[in-house]
């Protein structure tokens, strides 16, 4: 019992112990993250209005951590207590979809051992929630938020795997679809029941008027199989706007009532255990007459009311933002101006995938130089997640301005990109498949799985099976070397090509991304460690990436990479410094031997460095370094 001249306050004693330490805990969070949440709102929907509807969603939080598990809980202080957990060079990510991984969820916790030895400490399961029947956009037309498909478990499954993969060191990645809803939601079917409360969830249009209007500044996403974004519906007696599919209907946050219910499915599978957020389409959810309808300063305004109630109720979770945009317009949604420190936490470098790509095709390092140079910083506190691949198609978003400022042709080198990776072009090894081929624009996007995309599935040869295996360690190198989290897309980690029977499965046959989305091969994951198959040697290749990584503080998050001079085209150099000191990537982006000439070396501080990844000293040879074919070198100054 303190003394009577002490301040504190005893507990009753019929307060279990730590209550009220756990009522101080949410009532400093809300007085923290209330000011995020009114100044969201009162951009949203009003001054007046923000105050009472910040009540609503604090309530919300507060429903939500008083039902949060202590494991959870302890997770929360963790994570308060180091913030940038997201950065740290030790953590590595793996992408899949869970039946084409593991077969269903409790497959998933079968394979642990298995992504515990790629190092990965980062799951992202792709879209599990209940989708519709048939075709569902690849599981992205949800139609229900609070359950898992039926072929994969249930809610209870997921709840349990999250705990496993927690005790086993790895996060929880999932997919909540922002922009849409399935047609088949519960929203969607009231809608169309006649309840104007649920009309109201969507933007339905008596007539074709403002719809047109629309349609002049819009973009098609589907083009081929999906043109236009407005579909009649008898049902509901209007156009409905639907961005990406007929199917799916696109949600209108403009309504209070749609950011409440989202609210709540965040906290739902926050306390589920999920760890971060994939906030899929997130740039198309504000309309705006006359725009693109892309990127509007209202998404900013919704991610962070949203990641404010989020931090109020469950601060371990994390938002990664989906935002395949302009490289000039990505950095808002890490948080730019007045949203700095309050969107979402990572994002896709999806121009550091395009240029991987761009360079390995051109044999040129310096429209990559070039454009990454230019890309302005991010945030200290945000992260990249970096890739060679996903579930997606590429889109080849080289800028016209950077593409001219190297003397080329914007339209000319993506389509020469779509032509090299679809095998249409003299001399090239790829395989891939163009998607959504528009002959009005020209425009060409490509499917295909990185092996494939190297050259290996055409590889007949056992040198041109080197080069390929070579080309596809020198991608990887990039990628897990640049900071942030590299996300290695499921079947990449063992060189497998692209699936041949991808349309043979119901609801495939019209989009050749299925071909990129393999089954992991059971026979390739047996000879992972053997050295004399593909399999064993791209494993090994990623492995020891992953670890070298691991070992290198200068990968932190938080560090920026730089690009170094480019003395040779087929020579990307990056830098970054951290205090323990400087790392310097080198990368021959070419099948031939490339010099690195030694005033470089010892300009950048590196000239006595061992290369970090396997321990070799530097090939030196009259005074140069000789970079093999696809040779990658990972070089850091001394510690001072």
């Amino acid at each position: 019992m303190p003394p009577p001249s002490s301040t504190a306050v005893a507990a009753p004693e019929s307060a279990p112990r730590g209550v009220h330490d756990r009522e101080t805990m949410i009532e400093a969070r809300v007085e923290r993250w209330r000011p995020d949440l009114v100044g969201g709102l009162s951009l949203l929907y009003g001054e007046e209005r923000a105050p009472a509807l910040a009540d609503d969603l604090v309530a919300l939080a507060r429903a939500a951590y008083d039902a949060r598990s202590d494991r959870l809980h302890r997770r929360d202080l963790e994570r308060l207590l180091r913030p940038d957990w997201l950065q740290d060079p030790g953590l590595v990510g793996y992408a899949a979809y869970t039946e084409r991984f593991a077969g269903d969820l409790r497959g998933v916790a079968d394979r642990l051992p298995y992504l515990r030895e790629l190092g990965v400490g980062y799951l992202h399961l792709m879209p599990l929630l209940r989708p519709r029947e048939g075709d569902s956009d690849g599981g992205y037309a949800v139609a229900d938020y609070r359950a898992v498909r039926p072929d994969l478990g249930t809610m209870d499954d997921l709840e349990a795997l999250a705990e496993e993969l927690h005790d086993a060191g790895v996060s929880l990645v999932l997919d909540l679809v922002l922009n849409h809803v399935a047609r088949e939601h519960e929203w969607a079917e009231k809608a169309r029941a006649g309840d104007p409360v649920y009309r109201d969830y969507f933007h339905v249009f008596p007539n074709r008027t403002m719809p047109d209007a629309y349609e002049r500044s819009l973009p098609e996403v589907f083009p081929d199989f999906a043109p236009g974004n407005f579909t009649w519906d008898d049902e509901v007696s209007g156009w409905v706007w639907t961005t990406f599919n007929e199917f799916q209907w696109d949600v209108n946050w403009s309504n209070p009532a749609v950011l409440t219910e989202y609210a709540g499915i965040i906290l739902d599978l926050a306390n589920r255990g999920v760890d971060v957020l994939r906030l899929d389409a997130i740039a198309f959810m504000w309309k705006r007459l006359g725009t693109d309808c892309q990127g509007e300063p209202e998404v900013h305004a919704i991610t962070q009311v949203l990641r404010a109630v989020t931090r109020i109720a469950c601060p371990a979770v994390a938002f990664k933002a989906e935002a395949i945009v302009a490289p000039t317009k990505l950095l808002a949604y890490l948080g730019a101006g007045s949203y700095s420190g309050k969107v979402s936490d990572l994002a896709y470098h999806n121009s550091l995938m395009v240029q991987v790509w761009s360079m390995l095709a051109s044999k040129d390092v310096r429209l990559a130089a070039h454009t990454l140079s230019h890309l302005p910083p991010k945030p200290p506190s945000a992260t990249w997640l970096t890739y060679l691949r996903c579930h997606d198609d590429i889109g080849w978003a080289i800028m016209d301005e950077d593409a001219w400022a190297l003397g080329v042709t914007g339209p000319g080198h993506r389509q020469f990109l779509a032509r090299w990776y679809a095998g249409d072009f003299p001399g090239s090894p790829a395989r891939g498949l163009v998607f959504q081929h528009n002959p009005a624009t020209g425009d060409m996007r490509t499917s295909g799985a990185a092996a494939s995309l190297v050259g290996l599935e055409s590889a007949t040869t056992p040198e041109e099976v080197d080069l390929a295996v070579a080309a596809l360690r020198l991608a990887h190198a990039l990628v897990i070397g640049w900071g942030g989290i590299p996300v290695i897309w499921s079947g990449d980690e063992l060189g497998q090509t692209n699936d041949p029977h991808w349309a043979d499965e119901p609801g495939h046959q019209d989009d050749n991304r299925w071909a990129h989305r393999p089954r992991l091969d059971d026979d390739a994951v047996a000879h992972r460690h053997d050295p004399a198959t593909v399999a064993g040697r791209v494993f090994e290749d990623v492995v020891e990436l992953v670890r070298a990584r691991a070992s290198l503080p200068h990968l932190h998050g938080s560090v920026e990479t730089r690009i170094g001079p480019v003395d040779d085209p087929g020579v990307l150099v990056t830098v970054r410094e951290h205090p323990v000191g400087r790392f310097v990537g080198v990368y021959n982006v070419t099948p031939e031997p490339r010099p690195w000439y030694d005033h470089r070396l010892h300009a950048l501080g590196v000239a006595d460095a061992h290369d970090a990844i396997t321990g070799a000293e530097l090939p030196w040879s009259h005074g140069t370094v000789v970079l093999p074919p696809y040779g990658v070198l990972w070089l850091t100054t001394p510690t001072p």
